[in-house]
């Protein structure tokens, strides 16, 4: 592991789910703009947030990532007009499974990032870096 890997910064693993022409943007530009945020991050691009599968997030959480961050379309969709809905039922279901197989659910988050959101993302991905810093903390004081 080079010095440059998240493993050797302490940073939370974090994947993130975004959106070809909605999130993408924005996050390119954070990136971009030279913004702070974790090195530990990690984007996967998908055309619709509602088609994200809750067993694609357990995966995650069970292949190491501490946390999954769906950069979600929103009302700006351009696939269904129903996304904000179809997304939100997929992350509660995605909780209970996480809670199913003892993970903390809190370990997903979902927020809509539009394509000039560069630096919203940036703050979601800062905070979501605390809570799970947090959580790891809190997770590794249980295991004693």
């Amino acid at each position: 592991m080079s010095a440059g890997d998240p493993a050797n910064s302490g940073d939370p693993r974090i994947l993130v789910f975004s959106t070809n022409n909605i999130s993408d943007p924005g996050i390119d530009m954070a990136g971009g703009s030279h913004m702070p945020y974790s090195p530990g991050v990690f984007v996967i691009s998908v055309p619709c947030s509602s088609g994200i599968k809750p067993s694609w997030i357990l995966h995650a959480i069970e292949a190491g990532f501490d946390g999954v961050f769906i950069a979600a379309d929103g009302t700006d969709c351009a696939y269904l007009p129903d996304c904000t809905k179809r997304t939100g039922e997929i992350v509660q279901k995605a909780q209970l499974l996480l809670n199913e197989h003892k993970n903390d659910p809190r370990r997903l988050k979902m927020a809509a990032i539009c394509s000039v959101c560069a630096e919203s993302f940036q703050s979601h991905m800062e905070k979501f870096k605390a809570a799970l810093i947090k959580l790891n903390s809190m997770k590794e004081k249980v295991a004693r």
